[in-house]
């Protein structure tokens, strides 16, 4: 696990370094924002962190379900633990979103379908996070976090679709049958998206180390209270 997680961590770095590189360095700035081009460049990391966002939600769906299933710790561990970077980068979305938004609408924050739907996964996801520290009994907490991290995980298809359904000023990137980004910029943007999914892996084992160091300090405690 130790040599997993070094290796993961090396990965991560030299992808990180490239996908910097290829942001500032190698993609282009459309000519239509040649007056911010510092802006577009959010771009990358905008879209990068709203994938982990949903990556991170989807690992807690399927570990919530496992969990119910077969009530083995682990599965609930993994949830808590990607439900957290879940929160972090979703917050990461939401706080690069109003800077984009701000040089091409104006505005720092309009009530688009897809900021709204946005907003309202962060919140979704905070109250997991209140939920698993409200229940007294491990067993009951764990539950109640189960059917809330299953049930949560509904906005996130509507948050994805949201531009599709309804009117709104987000820029679609993917559309059937076309890409609204030159080769380089795409290049660059799945460049970024690998490079925050080695960088949510490595965030995961290292909480799952917290979190299997914290259950092991605990079963301690528990053993020296019943022995004195």
């Amino acid at each position: 696990m130790r040599r997993r997680k070094q290796a993961i961590g090396l990965i991560t770095l030299v992808v990180t370094v490239l996908a910097v590189y290829l942001v500032f360095m190698y993609a282009p700035v459309p000519s239509n924002v040649r007056d911010l081009p510092e802006v577009q460049k959010i771009l990358y990391f905008h879209v990068s962190a709203a994938w982990i966002g949903f990556l991170a939600f989807f690992v807690v769906f399927v570990a919530s379900i496992l969990y119910l299933k077969s009530r083995d710790r682990k599965w609930d561990v993994l949830a808590a633990s990607s439900a957290e970077i879940g929160v972090v980068f979703t917050t990461i979305v939401l706080l690069t979103g109003p800077i984009w938004g701000k040089a091409a609408w104006n505005a720092w924050w309009t009530w688009d379908p897809r900021l709204t739907t946005t907003l309202v996964l962060w919140f979704i996801y905070l109250a997991y996070i209140v939920i698993r520290n409200s229940a007294e009994e491990d067993e009951k907490r764990a539950r109640l976090a189960a059917i809330f991290g299953i049930i949560g995980f509904v906005d996130v298809p509507i948050v994805f679709m949201a531009i599709r359904w309804w009117r709104t000023i987000h820029p679609v990137v993917f559309e059937a049958g076309q890409v609204g980004l030159t080769p380089k910029m795409l290049t660059t943007l799945f460049v970024s998206l690998i490079a925050f999914t080695f960088l949510y892996l490595y965030y995961l084992l290292l909480r799952l180390d917290i979190a299997k160091a914290k259950l092991e300090l605990a079963g301690i405690k528990e053993k020296l209270r019943a022995k004195f």
